[in-house]
Formats: structure tokens, C-alpha cells, sequence
């Protein structure tokens, strides 16, 4: 069977904390999208580790390239700015 595939743009803490209920639930693979560079890719290593704890076996990806959110099944998007929510679609 062919996992999901779920982006999540945004690698905030609400982004990084969507990617991290959708990988606990096994939703399927990941990508977890910034434009700040170093920003998801910590994030995701982050939740990487601590996937054996949760038995979980997605692959995860931190990436500032749109190209890697390619053939997502799923796109979460997560805008926040200093004012508050913005978009979370």
C-alpha cells in the first residue's frame, strides 16, 4: 500500500506541531516546508528521532524547495506573522 504524502508549509511551532500529530498518527510521509533556511530541516530531524518512540515509520523531510512538496496527497498551509493567524488552510 502507497503511504500519503503530506505537506505542511510553515515550520513554525503550529506547523512543526501539525507535522509532528500527522507522522503520530501515521498519516503518511511528511514534508515540512520554510522559507527559513535550517528551519524545517531541524525540525524534521527532530521529529525524525523521536519516531521510534511514537513506532512510527514516515519518512520525513525538512526543505525550503517546493520542488520536494511535489505529488503530495495532502497541503497543509500554516501563515502566521506577528499580528496573529493569518491562513491555516
Amino acid at each position: 500500500m502507497q503511504k500519503n504524502k503530506i505537506t505542511v508549509v510553515g515550520a513554525g511551532n503550529v506547523g512543526a506541531t501539525t507535522a509532528h500529530i500527522a507522522a503520530c498518527q501515521r498519516l503518511g510521509d511528511i514534508v515540512l516546508l520554510d522559507i527559513v533556511d535550517g528551519l524545517p530541516q531541524g525540525k524534521a530531524l527532530d521529529m525524525a528521532c523521536a519516531s521510534p518512540i511514537y513506532g512510527t515509520g514516515q519518512h520525513i523531510t525538512g526543505t525550503t524547495d517546493w520542488a520536494d512538496t511535489a505529488d503530495s496527497d495532502v497541503v497543509i498551509k500554516i501563515i502566521i506573522t506577528i499580528r496573529g493567524l493569518v491562513s491555516c488552510t
